[in-house]
């Protein structure tokens, strides 16, 4: 069975503004204590669309055993503040996505992913005259 992995924003807001501080909480779940490697919880942005992808990771953090007392499937916060960019923008060419990402590593190599998408800024879609 894979983990569970929650990820909650505090204030359950879609939306922030540059400088903003975003808090997060985030809890692994339906897996045993002792196949939990690491956990590592990210807010990052990446782009899709035409040309080369490219990402960037604005916050990390890696958490083991020992950091929890043997326990990663705890809940955990953790807080930025946000960048002046890369704002979100949806275009007809390009797209940048911010996300928190939460990484539960299993013995044996096995990863499992779990994102949680927010905006940041307030850019408008992208118009036709782009």
């Amino acid at each position: 069975m894979e983990p569970l992995i929650s990820i909650q924003i505090q204030g359950d807001r879609p939306c922030f503004l540059p400088g903003d501080v975003i808090e997060c909480d985030y809890q692994i779940d339906a897996v045993l204590p002792e196949e939990l490697v690491a956990v590592e919880a990210s807010v990052l942005w990446y782009t899709e669309g035409k040309g080369g992808e490219d990402m960037g990771v604005h916050y990390f953090e890696r958490r083991l055993p020992a950091d929890a007392e043997g326990d990663l499937r705890q809940w955990r916060r953790f807080q930025t503040a946000l960048p002046n960019s890369p704002l979100t923008y949806t275009g007809s060419l390009i797209q940048v996505h911010w996300c928190i990402r939460v990484r539960a590593i299993l013995k044996h190599g096995k990863q499992y992913c779990c994102e949680h998408p927010f905006r940041l800024g307030r850019v408008g879609l992208a118009t036709l005259s782009e």
